[in-house]
This record gives C-alpha cells, structure tokens and sequence, in this order.
C-alpha cells in the first residue's frame, strides 16, 4: 500500500484561511442560500457590521490578522455596495447587520484505484511467444494490485448571516465550502469577486 500523506501544516493554516474568499480557475465556489420566506427586504437600505463579525472556530480556531479581516470585510462591502446598499458604520443607524463566521475542520480523503502488477515475464501465445507488451492487448487480463491514497486536508466553511436588528435573528444566510490551501492571495480582486458571488442572489426576490 502507498499513503501520500498531504497534512497541512498548522503555521499555514492562518495564510490559507481566506482562501475560502478567493477565486480558482472556474470561479468562486457556488453559495448555498436560505432565507426567511417571509420577511420583506424591500425596506433595507443601509447594512452594518454586526459586533460580533469574523469569528473563526473548528479544529483550527486560529484568529485572522487585521489584514485579512480587512480584506475580507473590504470584499463584502464591496459587494453590497454593487447591490446598491449603503454600508454604514454605526450598526445602530443600520436596517440589518451583516456577520460573517468561519469554520474549519479536519478531512480525511481515502481513494482506493487498481494499477497492473508487474513482472508478469515471457510466455507463449498464438504467435508463438508472448513478451510483457502484449499485455496491452489484454488489459483487463494482467493482473492487478489495489494501491491506496490518503490525503488530510482543512475545510473551510464560510457563513454570511444577515441579521434583523430588531428581531435579532439571522433571516439570510450564504454559506460556502472550499479546501484550505497553503497559499493565499493578496489580490482584492479575488476577494471581492467571490463576495460578489455570495450576494449574487441577495435580496431574495
């Protein structure tokens, strides 16, 4: 058996957390969206950071730097702005306050695949004889061995919560869910692309 072992150091954990905000090769990851059906979003107009925003728990619960909280409270302002909501700085002049929560947990990743066995040697065929390539004309025929990988990895799960200030209860949540990697980008661009994603659906209509 062969075990690849892809454990993602603690240190990196802390450059890899925003990574849930940036975008890959096909895009930012897709949200998954729910909301209460029946509350009115037509009245809301200006949005601010609940107090509480930015909170990181799970398996690695470590806490973000002041740049990467900026970044990403800069994307998601960004992004409602786009919306057409005014982001306000006193939450108590706010119609809803937005909370965003990171949560990352260990994964374990286990593929089992088959591979042909070598040192089958020479014999005899129709032809005659029968060397190691004319295995080729007989894949499924040459025996085979089941070779295991095992990858960990960190997922990230990040929440958007918007909140009634009044009712003081979340009434639209985004939720989205990546691998955690190593490497992190310093690129606003990124970040605002992927808040854009989340939001592409706020309000509910």
């Amino acid at each position: 058996m062969i075990y690849n072992q892809g454990t993602i150091q603690r240190g990196l954990i802390l450059l890899a957390m925003t990574t849930l905000l940036m975008a890959c090769a096909s895009g930012p990851p897709k949200p998954t969206v729910d909301y209460k059906q029946d509350y009115s979003f037509m009245d809301v107009k200006k949005i601010g950071f609940y107090r509480e925003s930015g909170q990181v728990t799970g398996d690695n619960p470590l806490q973000l730097s002041d740049i990467q909280r900026e970044r990403i409270d800069t994307a998601l302002t960004y992004a409602l702005g786009n919306r057409g909501f005014q982001i306000v700085d006193d939450p108590a002049q706010a119609d809803m306050l937005l909370s965003w929560h990171l949560v990352t947990q260990h994964k374990t990743d286990v593929r089992t695949y088959e591979t042909p066995a070598y040192g089958a040697g020479y014999g005899y065929s129709r032809y005659g004889y029968y060397n190691r390539y004319s295995a080729y004309n007989c894949w499924s025929c040459a025996p085979t061995r089941t070779e295991v990988s095992v990858q960990n990895y960190t997922q990230g799960t990040f929440i958007v919560d918007m909140i009634d200030p009044k009712m003081k209860k979340s009434v639209w949540r985004g939720v989205t869910q990546s691998k955690l990697k190593g490497k992190h980008s310093e690129d606003q661009g990124k970040y605002n692309e992927a808040a854009t994603a989340i939001f592409a659906g706020f309000p509910p209509p």
